[in-house]
């Protein structure tokens, strides 16, 4: 007569042991959960969202193996950023920064490599096949062009420069020579309201601090200044 009573002591130790081996788990789990968001954290820069230099360079350098030629890599600038902050304060600066990665992100796509550089500063690696890239860029100079909204309803007139460089161009997939090309690229053009695409003539030119020192011959691509 005592037999069920037995059973349901053991199925009441058998519930015991499961319930107690299941909080170890439980609790790495929510660690693990934890641990995965602080990683995610540090690999996306805090204001902006878009992934900091490393992350960005992994993945870029899987774009570039990928798609060979049918790549490009474009870099953006703010154009007179400084003045942003020094009229209107930082928060406008900020929310200026924040609007140019969503706007580049969105340009760009999903499957890109969308990275903030520095400042402001911004790099995207994305397939974007010769054929497209002219009306592609345009479309991103006016993109970066229209006017940023503040929460307080204030209105911030925006601008940025553009430089562009491609494997087919430039003949070579190296992501630091395509990103320098870029970079050359976008100064030579800088504040012209258009978007420049990196020549052979771009990767000679001497440079400052990865700066452009001299102006070769360019292909201009946007809207007039």
């Amino acid at each position: 007569m005592d037999s069920v009573p037995r059973v349901q002591a053991r199925i009441g130790q058998r519930a015991f042991l499961l319930t107690t081996a299941a909080l170890p788990l439980t609790g790495w789990v929510v660690h693990a959960v934890a641990l995965h968001k602080q990683l995610a954290a540090t690999r996306k820069d805090p204001l902006t969202g878009l992934l900091r230099r490393d992350s960005y360079t992994d993945r870029a350098r899987r774009l570039l193996t990928r798609h060979r030629n049918d790549v490009a890599v474009v870099l953006v600038d703010q154009d007179h950023f400084k003045a942003v902050n020094d009229t209107m304060g930082h928060p406008a600066g900020d929310a200026v920064l924040v609007a140019t990665a969503a706007r580049l992100t969105a340009w760009a796509g999903p499957r890109a490599a969308v990275g903030r550089l520095g400042g402001d500063e911004f790099v995207a690696v994305l397939e974007l096949p010769s054929a497209r890239l002219e009306q592609r860029l345009a479309q991103l100079v006016r993109m970066l062009h229209t006017p940023v909204v503040l929460e307080d309803g204030r209105t911030v007139d925006v601008a940025a420069s553009v430089g562009a460089a491609t494997p087919d161009v430039l003949g070579t997939r190296d992501l630091t020579a395509l990103q320098r090309a870029a970079d050359v690229a976008l100064y030579d053009g800088k504040h012209s309201g258009r978007a420049v695409v990196a020549s052979p003539a771009h990767t000679t030119v001497p440079s400052i601090n990865g700066r452009r020192a001299g102006r070769p011959g360019t292909a201009v691509w946007g809207r007039a200044a």
